[in-house]
């Protein structure tokens, strides 16, 4: 492979991660021993906000009534796209079951999570759409209980579209609190909701960090660090569209890198020139996240082939993957590693993001090599199950009793032997490891 960068990133990781870490465990273990009052403590430090934490139905409803009513088209919009991809992921899901050799039938069942705890970022941004992807998929999959944490202003509380949009796609239980407080009550089922089995949805390092702590004792969607995206461009791309991608996901934050891998060197100078000039026409915060993202994480880079392209692309594994190059069902067949992808300029991230359907909780830092993003199959445990006749037993017992002790398990070979004993009476058995 002969690659050559046009613009090369300048930091690959971020700084601090050890004292964020140290940080998070402090606030989780206060709140894990202070309960409640801890969580509370924490809100008003943090979220500068002393006011109802468990959002009551009164305030549901107010929230239903401020939000104009052309917002609340779009989230139902928004709602009903990510419920129809939703129940059509679900349908790809069944029970089976199957005679694996004769007398022994096992099964396999999926069960939902009993209750998903959804944080949903309120701070920088207010997400709605996050309110969306992570609570309509719970809902879908079968969760008997869905609560949503989000971030609450100061001296008025969280948004009223996120309020409304959490409402509409089901939530059960909606708590004002942000970061890691708001995590920690889900996990540690405070404020009288019962305890999280999974914890879904993106947030800031110490969200992230707060749950990549907390796994093991309750599921996550995936361990998630800054967004990122890569562009796959040809000769037929328009530059102006691929610059405009790339600002647009560059605006997440900072530390969030986009790139762009292209066969064509024209294309490449001309995205160059161009994303400067979109950057200084963003609003100040957004100029501010894109210009440092671009500045110092993003690449261009310039291969000789799509099949090189392709192969880059898979090694950076981007959480979003677009093509913006002709023959896209080639493109479709060869691609392996991405968290969502988008195939020609007609779609573009950000539909993802909002409103088309596919989920926007996606893997980062490389972690689409081995993981996808968030779908009903995260709330839902696969199961197996057995059962046999005895004359199954026959040959199921022996197996096991000489592997077992084969293994040095003699605990696990007498269990087999009991069984042959008692419906076998009589019969010899060679249950003894054969040298």
């Amino acid at each position: 492979m002969t690659i050559e960068y046009l613009k090369k990133a300048i930091l690959t990781s971020t700084s601090g991660a050890d004292d964020v870490s140290a940080t998070v465990q402090a606030i989780l273990d206060e709140i894990e021993a202070g309960g409640d009052a801890a969580a509370l403590k924490f809100a008003e430090k943090f979220d500068k906000y002393s006011g109802n934490v468990l959002v009551t139905q009164d305030e549901i409803d107010a929230a239903h009534a401020a939000v104009p009513g052309k917002l609340k088209d779009d989230i139902q919009y928004s709602h009903q796209n990510v419920r129809r991809f939703a129940e059509a992921q679900k349908e790809t899901l069944r029970d089976i079951e199957t005679e694996v050799v004769p007398g022994l039938i096992a099964g396999q069942r999926s069960i939902p999570v009993r209750t998903a705890g959804c944080y949903v970022p309120g701070g920088r941004y207010s997400h709605v759409a996050s309110a969306i992807m992570t609570v309509t998929t719970a809902k879908v999959a079968g969760c008997q209980k869905v609560v949503v944490s989000s971030p609450p202003r100061p001296n008025s509380g969280i948004n009223p579209a996120i309020i409304y949009a959490a409402d509409i796609c089901g939530a059960d239980s909606i708590l004002a609190l942000g970061g890691v407080q708001g995590v920690a009550a889900m996990a540690f089922g405070l404020f009288g909701l019962p305890k999280a089995d999974i914890l879904v949805g993106p947030g800031n390092q110490f969200v992230a960090e707060a749950k990549r702590i907390l796994f093991g004792r309750v599921g996550i969607d995936m361990f998630a660090g800054p967004t990122d995206s890569l562009i796959l461009a040809d000769s037929t791309a328009d530059p102006e569209i691929v610059a405009a991608d790339l600002v647009g996901q560059a605006e997440h934050g900072y530390n969030s890198p986009v790139w762009l891998v292209t066969d064509n060197r024209p294309i490449a100078e001309q995205v160059i020139a161009l994303v400067p000039r979109l950057i200084a026409s963003l609003p100040d915060l957004n100029r501010e996240n894109a210009d440092a993202a671009w500045r110092d994480f993003a690449e261009v880079i310039l291969g000789d082939n799509r099949e090189e392209m392709a192969a880059t692309a898979d090694d950076y594994a981007p959480e979003h993957l677009s093509v913006q190059a002709e023959d896209l069902d080639w493109w479709l067949g060869r691609l392996q590693c991405y968290g969502s992808l988008f195939l020609g300029e007609q779609t573009t991230v950000a539909f993802g993001d909002k409103a088309s359907g596919t989920n926007h909780v996606l893997p980062t830092s490389g972690a689409a090599r081995y993981t996808g993003g968030l779908s009903v199959h995260k709330y839902m445990k696969i199961v197996t199950w057995q059962r046999m006749t005895r004359e199954a037993n026959r040959d199921i017992a022996q197996v096991t009793a000489r592997i077992s002790r084969l293994e040095g398990m003699e605990g696990h070979a007498r269990s087999a032997d009991v069984r042959l004993a008692k419906w076998f009476p009589g019969e010899a058995f060679d249950l003894a490891i054969n040298e």
